[in-house]
């Protein structure tokens, strides 16, 4: 995927996730079109969004107004609103915006926004809510889905691998998973490799499919 750091983004939808999204952007040098149909929410981030709008994102004349078409990617961050979201969605298909995504609040509010044109669905509460019960109930510091099938976690090393080069302790056949950076109990990440020699206090980073993820996260 190319560079896109400069290119312009809009975001339809200004409130909790749309508007973190929006700053976040906007902090990072993003040019951000923001756009929301409530006044008072427009009002409130005029002084932090250089470009945010009162506008309808159901309405295909007033995103073609806005410039929508030319903008290579868009966010709709529309949540509660279900049928707004799917409008909204179909029309920026309809526009062949290049880079559509779209806030989903159920699974299969993510399957229609698929069908009728996003190119990448999220789920900022669902994801969220996995992350947290992973990190509650097991041994994991951090944790990331990467897809239905694999993800990647923060664990301390158990005990066994301690002081063992990577190489000769065959992670892959002995657990599944593979152990992809490795941060020392001072200092930063640092890509792990088969002489990479953990100690205690190191946090390490793991890739694998999820089951054998969080199987090798509860024997730590």
């Amino acid at each position: 995927m190319a560079d896109r750091n400069n290119e312009p983004v809009v975001v339809i939808g200004l409130a909790r996730f749309g508007s973190a999204l929006a700053l976040e952007l906007t902090e990072r040098g993003t040019d951000v079109l923001a756009i929301d149909s409530n006044p008072r929410t427009v009002q409130n981030l005029s002084g932090r969004l250089a470009h945010v709008v009162t506008a309808d994102a159901t309405d295909i004349e007033a995103l073609r107004q806005l410039d929508v078409p030319n903008f290579p990617s868009a966010v709709v961050a529309i949540g509660t609103n279900m049928e707004a979201s799917i409008l909204t969605t179909s029309l920026l298909a309809e526009l062949e915006v290049p880079d559509i995504w779209a806030k989903a609040v159920s699974r299969e509010h993510g399957r229609i926004l698929s069908r009728i044109g996003a190119h990448h669905v999220v789920y900022p509460e669902y994801d969220m809510g996995e992350r947290v019960a992973h990190l509650v109930s097991g041994h994991m510091q951090d944790y990331v889905e990467l897809d239905e099938n694999h993800a990647i976690a923060k664990v301390r090393p158990p005990r066994e691998l301690v002081g063992v080069p990577l190489g000769e302790a065959r992670m892959p056949a002995r657990y599944g998973i593979d152990v992809i950076a490795v941060k020392p109990a001072e200092g930063g990440f640092e890509p792990a490799g088969p002489d990479t020699v953990l100690a205690y206090g190191d946090a390490i980073l793991v890739l694998g499919r999820i089951n054998r993820v969080e199987r090798f996260a509860d024997a730590v």
